[in-house]
């Protein structure tokens, strides 16, 4: 027999694995039966491609736009596009709420997490549903102001128009990359090659970081291609992706070892070793600080290799600061339960974005904080739709010692459940940006929480009364420095004039979009005379800010490093030029759509103040 049968026979048979493999993945996958491989003689059916704008907004993080409006709000990715192919700054594309690293560099912002995975960029979310199921084939992103956020894109296998819940539900990436720098700021159409997945998928998440933009990110559709039947492997195909081999690999690569929290941890059988090398040599603090240098995946992996690494690994000082948000997708009460044992010292703790769809139950989170919550200091539960009444009831009685608190766009709480968080008199920092908080909660919180230096209350839409708000916080929260009221309605310079004479220490205000301001009031030129430390002022939007205004910043807060004066028609250049003369720390310089600032003029402030960033935006 001719040498060259016995190599065809073996390609042949490799071959053959692959298609096997495949085959393998769909059946995990929730592919029926029907797609196995017949024959290499019988024509592959033909599949249609179905191309579907989203039919729907699930979820998101955060937007620019009010809760009752649908300019700059995520609600305008559904559908067909508003603006592409134009440019420019438009009411009617979506828009999250920060851009830049500004909200880095301002007194209100957080430290970061250690052990944050480098390939984790994601600072904001949006989920987008659509009509049919497909396998993706595509994804195209209409991008129409200041695009390049998009880092990474998700697939899910639940169906959220189904009836029937699945018993579990898979997130699987479509495509991800660090953020880059695009050159200007004009529309594109993005579409990143995405990886094949073995599941039909309707539910689709866009992941964003914004840091490397000079203004905000606008996003005006996404468009879905895929075939209702998965694509199977032609025999004519000339290449098989080597992947496809390795039935751990998608497990290892985005599973971040978060099956290995519910499984590694628990049920390891380690290696006898006589010793232990070198590591019998160090110091147990200096192994310690080696370790404290790995990801919690790390963590699980380095686990398994003899006693003396899993019992480092498993020591409670390892978790300190534990941040669970990088592995969103794959947290569930399972591995809460398994990190109890290694949590019991933790102070911060970051749940945000995790525990959805079911994922972690009212009562594996209660268990947890049960047996971790004494020492905590900082809790995140951003995004966290599994909270209700109960979950802040647990966290008051078994968080003594709380000093920050972030429930931002914790949507699902009820409002009278505010109520519980009077009882953490301790509380140094409460994120409550689109909550449903009530005035009545409200004021109890800011009577009983004194020690508050940080508040945001942006987009709080239930509150009926600001000036009652402000002046309880003029009255009990005289440490307060930074202040966020974004799209507060109500507000008046009687609130303002008791806010200002009661929180003198304010370094960050944020009254952006709130039209019942008015500077003839002389409210503007009261805060900058009582408020001379203030770093951070937003006014967007106020159409009322005039030169008079600007003239008393310059005087009176010389510390003033953001400035945000978007829309206003009464500011001169002249006035403009008097602030950054005064101001030497000034940075941030927000002029868009400000009349009498045309784009001659900031070239020239451009040119004489180089130090500043001076934003105009435009509209095609």
């Amino acid at each position: 027999m001719s040498p060259v049968f016995p190599m065809l026979t073996v390609l042949s048979m490799f071959y053959y694995m692959c298609l096997r493999r495949r085959a393998r993945t769909a059946t995990r996958g929730e592919m029926n039966s029907r797609r196995a491989i017949e024959s290499n003689t019988r024509a592959l059916p033909i599949n249609v491609e179905i191309v579907q704008y989203a039919k729907e907004v699930l979820d998101f993080s955060s937007h620019y736009g009010s809760e009752n409006s649908m300019s700059y709000t995520m609600w305008n990715l559904a559908g067909i596009p508003n603006v592409y192919p134009s440019s420019g700054d438009f009411t009617q594309t979506a828009v999250f709420r920060t851009y830049g690293t500004w909200w880095d560099r301002c007194p209100s912002a957080r430290l970061p997490f250690k052990r944050t995975p480098p390939t984790f960029w994601s600072q904001d979310y949006v989920e987008l549903a659509f009509e049919e199921p497909v396998y993706p084939t595509a994804v195209h992103i209409l991008e129409t102001y200041h695009p390049g956020a998009i880092v990474r894109i998700l697939a899910c296998s639940a169906n959220p128009y189904s009836q029937n819940p699945p018993a579990e539900v898979r997130w699987e990436i479509l495509w991800s990359e660090a953020p880059t720098k695009v050159n200007g700021p004009q529309a594109r159409q993005f579409t990143p090659c995405i990886k094949q997945i073995n599941f039909p998928t309707n539910l689709i998440r866009l992941e964003v970081n914004s840091s490397l933009l000079d203004y905000y990110t606008e996003l005006d559709a996404v468009v879905l291609h895929g075939v209702k039947e998965r694509p199977v492997l032609s025999l004519k195909t000339s290449m098989i992706d080597m992947n496809d081999i390795d039935e751990d690999e998608d497990e290892e690569k985005y599973g971040c070892g978060m099956d290995t929290l519910t499984k590694q941890f628990s049920t390891v059988t380690l290696r006898e070793w006589p010793t232990n090398g070198y590591f019998d040599k160090l110091p147990y603090e200096l192994i310690q600080l080696i370790l404290s240098h790995l990801t919690v995946p790390d963590l699980c992996r380095l686990a398994q290799t003899c006693k003396l690494l899993y019992q480092h690994c498993c020591d409670p000082l390892q978790y300190i600061h534990l941040s669970l948000q990088p592995y969103w997708a794959r947290i569930n009460d399972t591995s809460l339960e398994y990190l109890q044992p290694r949590c019991t010292l933790i102070q911060w703790l970051n749940l945000s974005w995790t525990g959805n769809r079911g994922a972690i139950s009212v009562s594996g989170f209660s268990r947890f904080l049960k047996v971790c919550g004494s020492e905590l200091v900082r809790l995140e539960l951003s995004c966290g739709h599994f909270l209700n009444e109960t979950c802040l009831e647990v966290i008051t009685e078994m968080c003594p010692n709380l000093q920050e608190l972030n429930l931002s766009s914790c949507d699902k709480i009820p409002p009278q459940a505010f109520n519980h968080i009077a009882k953490v008199g301790g509380l140094k920092r409460l994120i409550l940006y689109r909550t449903k908080v009530e005035q009545t909660a409200l004021l109890s919180i800011l009577n009983f929480c004194s020690e508050l230096q940080h508040l945001s209350l942006g987009s709080c839409v239930m509150i009926e009364d600001y000036d009652l708000i402000a002046s309880m916080m003029g009255a009990k929260c005289k440490k307060l420095r930074s202040l966020d009221l974004w799209r507060c309605k109500n507000i008046t310079e009687s609130g303002i004039a008791e806010l200002a004479s009661g929180c003198q220490l304010l370094e960050e205000l944020d009254l952006g979009w709130c039209p019942t301001l008015q500077s003839s009031t002389g409210c503007f030129t009261n805060l900058a005379r009582k408020l001379p430390n203030l770093q951070k002022l937003f006014l967007t939007a106020n159409r009322s800010v005039c030169d008079t205004d600007i003239e008393e910043l310059a005087a009176n807060c010389t510390h003033l490093r953001q400035l945000d004066i978007l829309g206003t028609r009464m500011v001169s250049p002249a006035s403009l030029r008097k602030l950054l003369e005064s101001c030497k720390d000034l940075s941030l310089l927000d002029v868009s759509f400000c009349s009498q600032i045309d784009n001659r003029v900031v070239l020239e402030l451009n040119a004489n103040f180089p130090n500043v960033f001076i934003k105009k935006s435009f509209t095609q």
